[in-house]
């Protein structure tokens, strides 16, 4: 009888935890259907206001007081060689770092400390990044709002993503890796550099990747060091004619990008400009979903060319 009594209420407690779980997976499909229909809607009003104003002229014009001669040049080619710097600032300094922590740091309390402002810091508004760079790259070592002074907040801003999807991305790899190298007599740089890394490549590309997908998007940093609204002329070119046939004399030029330039039409008061926002805007999507593209093509492509 006894027996009986416990098999029941074994019965409507699984009952009843299985009603929980279905309650649960409709309230996130809920959830997760406003979250796309929100962008769905937000998307299909950019194209309809945007699409009629992309043309190679759009590409290849300034930004001018008239909507209808307006264009991207300077903002685009600025977004692009921000993101170069930011690139180059935070892809080695992040991997370098997570590679460090996961593998080299002593685990004390300073590294404890050090991982927890590490996590801290990935929430932390971005505007705090930005008046951060002002203070320190701007007017302490003296970059001025230049490309260099733009690209450096991003990569600060992008650092703790790269941090931490470095070291979960090492993580994730069997030990049974680490103790068959240590076994045929490799030392740790031996182990990291020859196993570790080439292993977890497509989890920490894939972090970089969306790392730089939520960078090229940023505004509040970029305008506090000073970004330019309007601006009718490019940086010079990277590459010279003469010997050593580079420059970096782009790194210390005003700029504009992607999302200040629509800021800027977003501001003005004639409806010719709000077509031109939501064609950069358009633009800005699409960059952002081929990027987050790009990283799932690359994280698939990697593991599956990996042979345990």
């Amino acid at each position: 009888m006894q027996n009986t009594k416990n098999l029941q209420e074994i019965r409507r407690l699984i009952v009843r935890h299985k009603r929980l779980d279905f309650l649960f997976m409709v309230i996130g499909v809920i959830a997760l259907m406003i979250a796309i229909l929100s962008f769905i809607a937000l998307f299909a009003h950019m194209l309809i206001e945007g699409m009629p104003r992309l043309s190679w002229d759009f590409f290849t014009s300034f930004p001018s007081r008239h909507p209808g001669s307006a264009g991207i040049l300077s903002a685009w080619v600025g977004t692009i060689l921000v993101m170069l710097v930011t690139a180059a600032a935070a892809v080695p300094i992040g991997i370098g770092a997570g590679v460090y922590l996961e593998e080299y740091a002593p685990n004390n309390i300073i590294t404890e400390i050090i991982e927890i402002n590490i996590t801290n810091l990935a929430g932390v508004p971005s505007i705090i990044y930005g008046l951060l760079a002002l203070g320190i790259f701007v007017y302490q070592l003296g970059f001025g709002q230049s490309i260099l002074s733009a690209g450096l907040v991003l990569a600060l801003l992008i650092l703790p993503i790269v941090i931490v999807t470095t070291r979960e991305a090492i993580r994730s790899i069997p030990i049974a890796i680490r103790e068959g190298a240590y076994a045929l007599g490799a030392s740790k740089w031996q182990t990291v550099s020859d196993h570790l890394l080439p292993y977890s490549a497509a989890g920490i590309m894939t972090g970089v990747i969306i790392g730089l997908a939520r960078a090229i998007g940023e505004t509040a940093p970029i305008i506090t060091i000073g970004a330019l609204t309007f601006i009718a002329f490019l940086p010079p070119s990277p590459i010279k004619a003469e010997f050593p046939f580079l420059s970096f004399e782009w790194l210390t030029a005003p700029f504009t990008v992607m999302p200040i330039q629509m800021f800027n039409w977003v501001s003005r008061p004639q409806e010719e400009f709000q077509f031109n926002a939501a064609a950069a805007g358009l633009i800005l999507v699409v960059m952002t979903l081929v990027m987050n593209a790009f990283a799932i093509y690359v994280r698939y492509r990697m593991r599956k060319n990996i042979k345990w």
